[in-house]
């Protein structure tokens, strides 16, 4: 294998492997809306579990509106995925991402005139969970309109590396600005962070940008072909599989963290902020490793890392009492998901062929966001009943049970032809 002749050309290669897909005009655009709005989208998910525990006191609760928030996905994410195959993308997200600004709005300003309640939070949660049922898996079958299927996997990372780099900013600009300006200005600043995607939106140029509204089949029977391609790949079922399991079981933080913050580690707002930026850090860093491999394609055995990692992290995180030790945990936690989830994304998605991209990719996003609603009021059970330690405890080990017993079966297809 030949090697760069000095350290600096190795250096420079290294960056052009990670940022390849950003060559793209289009790409560009879509990705740097992105990377401001998602910074004020995980200032409000912090803003909104601070919100609930100042309302109401109860991890229960906590669950119960993170729940609702993610529960539309179990009805809607398979009818939203015939849709998204159906309708052009680019309109698509510029209502969807619309109406995700206009409930930020809303929930701003009833915070502001101290006029909220927690029915309010759990309605526009509601709400904001059937806008991201049909935006999700627009989103991801748009990827591959911007760059095409040569820099998919590239393009895949880079945005899983913009969300969980906006986990680190954005929580700790949020405990900064809760304890400084108060709950409501998050809220606005994410309903304002918005204008960014949807600008970046309204200048992309998608060539031959039409809709497939002259096949007259019922939704239901694309939704049928979706489902069908699922079970004859084995791949992408395992994998969705091991995402659905992962999510339901380990993929807890937001639940969590904010009561192992106040009742296990005695932190306020600020102290909860950098726990969960730290989570941030290490998913950041862990979509650019992705990225930069993602020449080589897909890595199964990264997958099975990320996975394995996570539960690892969690079972440590147990006996956790000191802040600092839990910081490190939690970075090397957002690490592992942040490998385990990239890496899972672009397995199924290189996988899929154009025409099924958003049926495919809404059962995607049914198992790995749809199925928060049976985690979050798990592990906000398990936290209200014995504390959040016995949280991380029970779901870390139950998910490695499952990460075993699917592993096997995945390392059996590795050297299976792909469908």
């Amino acid at each position: 294998m030949r090697t760069p002749s000095n350290p600096q050309q190795k250096q420079r290669h290294g960056i052009k492997a990670i940022i390849s897909s950003l060559r793209h005009r289009n790409f560009r655009l879509f990705w740097t809306g992105q990377c401001i709005s998602l910074v004020g989208t995980w200032m409000q998910n912090m803003a909104q579990s601070w919100l609930v525990l100042e309302l109401t006191g109860s991890p229960f609760l906590l669950g119960l509106v993170g729940g609702l928030q993610f529960v539309p996905l179990l009805f809607f994410a398979l009818i939203a995925g015939a849709v998204a195959d159906r309708l052009p993308k680019r309109p698509l997200l510029l209502f969807t991402q619309g109406m995700s600004m206009l409930f930020a709005l809303v929930l701003g300003l009833l915070t502001l005139y101290n006029v909220v309640q927690y029915w309010h939070v759990a309605v526009l949660a509601f709400l904001l969970g059937t806008i991201n049922a049909l935006d999700m898996p627009a989103r991801q079958a748009f990827i591959i309109e911007l760059v095409g299927r040569e820099d998919l996997m590239n393009a895949i990372a880079l945005n899983s590396s913009i969300f969980n780099g906006a986990r680190i900013i954005g929580p700790a600009v949020a405990g900064l600005v809760i304890s400084t300006v108060g709950i409501a200005a998050c809220f606005l600043a994410n309903a304002a962070s918005f204008l960014f995607v949807l600008g970046g939106l309204l200048l992309v140029r998608v060539r031959g940008e039409v809709d497939g509204r002259e096949d007259h089949r019922n939704l239901w029977e694309d939704v049928h072909e979706g489902l069908a391609y699922i079970r004859s790949n084995s791949t992408v079922f395992t994998v969705l599989a091991m995402v659905g399991g992962m999510s339901a079981l380990a993929m807890n933080f937001n639940v969590l963290v904010p009561v192992f913050a106040r009742e296990v580690l005695h932190r306020q707002a600020q102290g909860f902020g950098f726990l969960m930026s730290a989570t941030g850090l290490g998913a950041f860093a862990g979509a650019l490793t992705v990225a930069y491999l993602s020449n080589r394609g897909p890595r199964l055995k990264l997958l099975l890392a990320g996975a394995s990692g996570l539960c690892f992290c969690e079972l440590m995180l147990a006996p956790v009492r000191l802040y600092s030790l839990a910081l490190v945990l939690l970075c090397l936690a957002g690490f592992a998901v942040s490998t385990f989830s990239a890496s899972a994304n672009a397995t199924v998605q290189m996988n899929v062929p154009d025409h099924l991209r958003g049926r495919v990719m809404s059962v995607y996003s049914l198992v790995f966001i749809g199925l928060v609603p049976a985690g979050n009021f798990f592990s906000g059970t398990v936290a209200h009943l014995w504390g959040a330690p016995a949280g991380f405890a029970l779901g870390g080990g139950l998910a490695l049970l499952f990460l075993l017993f699917l592993g096997r079966r995945l390392l059996r297809q590795q050297h299976s032809p792909v469908p």
